[in-house]
C-alpha cells in the first residue's frame, strides 16, 4: 500500500457520521494491510487534539495485521500507546475505542485498566468493559469483574458479562455457579439462554428445569441446544435433533 493510499484510507475513516460504514470499512482496510507506515501514522493520531482522531487511532492499532493472519502486529507498542492514552481521556467515544481496544490487544496486563471501568455512569464504557473482560475469561480479576457486570442495569451488558465468564469461560466454582443460577432467572431472554449454556458446560443439573422451558419451544433455539448438548456431555451438537430429541435425553439424566 502507497503513502498515498494509507492517507486516503486514513482520511476515510473521519468522513461522514463515526458510525458510517463506509468509515468503519476505511478501518478495517488499515487494519488487514498492517505495516509500520500505518501503525506510525495511527500512533501519531493517538495522541491527537481532535477526539475522532484519537478513536480511529486506537481502532487501528488494536488489530493491525497482515491480512488474515491472526498474529496481531507492534501488539507491546499499541498496548504501551493505549494505556497511556487512559491517564488523560475523558471523551467517551476516545474511552470506548481504547477499551475495546484493550481486550483486542490479548495482554492480560490490561485488566487492571479496564476494571477501572465497571461503574461508569455510561453504559457505553461498561459495556466496552465488559467486552474487554470478555476476552481474559480465564483471569481471576477479569472474572470478578465480569461477575459483577452480571448484575448491572443494563441487559445487554448483563448478556455480555454471562457470556463471557460463564460461556466463553472455563473457570468453575461455587460463585460462578450461583450467579449463572441467578441469571436463570433474568428479565432479558438472553442473558438466561447464555447462563443455561454456562451451567451446561459445567454439568450443573439445577438447569434442567429451565433448560425443559425452553425445550418447550417448538422452535429448536441454538443456545438451548448447545445449554443441553452440554449438560449431556456431548463434543457437539448432534445435527438432526429435535427439541423432543433434546428433552428425552435431558429427563434420563439421573434415572
Amino acid at each position: 500500500m502507497t503513502a498515498a493510499e494509507v492517507e486516503a484510507l486514513f482520511a476515510r475513516t473521519l468522513v461522514g457520521d463515526y458510525e458510517s460504514e463506509a468509515a468503519w470499512d476505511a478501518v478495517r482496510g488499515l487494519r488487514t494491510n498492517g505495516s509500520r507506515e500505518i501503525f506510525e501514522h495511527g500512533a501519531a493520531w493517538c495522541t491527537s487534539d481532535d477526539p475522532r482522531k484519537r478513536a480511529r487511532g486506537a481502532c487501528v492499532l488494536c488489530q493491525l495485521r497482515h491480512g488474515t493472519v491472526p498474529e496481531i502486529l507492534f501488539r507491546d507498542e499499541s498496548f504501551a500507546l493505549l494505556t497511556a492514552m487512559l491517564e488523560n481521556e475523558q471523551d467517551p467515544v476516545v474511552l470506548n475505542s481504547i477499551i475495546h481496544g484493550l481486550g483486542h490487544l490479548n495482554n492480560a496486563l490490561a485488566i487492571p485498566f479496564i476494571l477501572r471501568y465497571l461503574d461508569s455512569p455510561l453504559d457505553s464504557i461498561r459495556f466496552a468493559a465488559t467486552f474487554a473482560l470478555g476476552c481474559y475469561p480465564n483471569d481471576e480479576p477479569s472474572i470478578k469483574g465480569l461477575l459483577k457486570l452480571s448484575s448491572d442495569p443494563d441487559s445487554e451488558i448483563r448478556d455480555w458479562a454471562v457470556f463471557g465468564f460463564g460461556v466463553q469461560g472455563d473457570a468453575d466454582s461455587p460463585e460462578i455457579r450461583d450467579a449463572l443460577l441467578r441469571c436463570l432467572n433474568d428479565t432479558n431472554e438472553d442473558v438466561r439462554e447464555e447462563a443455561a449454556v454456562g451451567l451446561g458446560k459445567r454439568q450443573d443439573q439445577r438447569v434442567i428445569p429451565a433448560l425443559f422451558r425452553m425445550l418447550e419451544d417448538p422452535v429448536l433455539k441454538k443456545r438451548a441446544a448447545e445449554a443441553a448438548a452440554a449438560l449431556l456431555g456431548m463434543d457437539q451438537d448432534p445435527p438432526e435433533w429435535t427439541a423432543a430429541d433434546y428433552r428425552a435425553a435431558v429427563a434420563k439424566i439421573g434415572e
